[in-house]
Order: structure tokens, then C-alpha cells, then sequence
């Protein structure tokens, strides 16, 4: 399970993620850094021009704009270095949830593909 983890950690860049490194610190005479995956984003946009009444409250006036942004942060685990010398340390229930999103839309993917593949043949 270590290497899933340090393996999803080298392709992190390609997602627009970056990985970062929590403070060292020491617990039970062990050195600690905390590494967790990062990412966020921002948007913006405009509009102007007539809208149906219907569709706003003022006949005539569709104008505004808006932006927001979100991010967020994932422990995958920590670097220890103790007598067994430095070793990754995975956060299996970081991975458990991040995992289930991901396993779940693989499997729809497949889903539909086996479909459309049935579908075809049946034809």
C-alpha cells in the first residue's frame, strides 16, 4: 500500500496538485513530517444583456458577474524517521476515502462501456 501512495504522490503535478510538507515535529522520540496532497482553484464570470421576464425579477435586466474559489488538502501520510531509519508512513484512511470517489466513477465508466459494447452487439 506504501508504494500506491508514494506512486500517487509522483503524479500529483499532473493534476494541478502539488504535495506539501507539514512542519517537522517530534513525537515519542520520533521525528514527524506530515505530507498531504494540496490543490485549489478560482473562477470568475460576466453576463449582461436581456433575459426573459420570466427569468429575472426585472424585465429586461439580465447583467452580473461573480467569481469563488475552493481548494482543499488530503493527509496521504508522513514521513517518520526513527531506529528503522526514515520511512513513509501511508494514511490508510485518507486513502480509503479518497479512493472510494475514484473506484466508484472508474466503475460506472465500465459500466457504460460493457453497455454500449452489448448494445452494439445486439443490433
Amino acid at each position: 500500500m506504501a508504494k500506491l501512495i508514494e506512486n500517487l504522490a509522483e503524479s500529483v503535478p499532473a493534476w494541478g496538485a502539488k504535495v506539501a510538507y507539514g512542519e517537522k515535529t517530534t513525537v515519542d522520540g520520533q521525528e514527524v513530517v506530515p505530507v498531504a496532497l494540496v490543490g485549489f482553484g478560482f473562477g470568475g464570470g460576466e453576463g449582461s444583456g436581456e433575459m426573459p421576464e420570466s427569468r429575472t425579477p426585472v424585465a429586461g435586466k439580465g447583467e452580473g458577474s461573480g467569481g469563488g474559489g475552493g481548494g482543499f488538502s488530503v493527509p496521504i501520510g508522513a514521513y517518520i524517521n526513527g531506529p528503522d531509519g526514515l520511512r513513509f508512513r501511508p494514511n490508510s484512511i485518507a486513502l480509503a476515502v479518497v479512493a472510494v470517489p475514484l473506484v466508484t466513477a472508474i466503475g460506472g465508466a465500465i459500466a457504460v462501456i460493457v453497455g454500449a459494447a452489448r448494445f452494439r452487439s445486439w443490433r
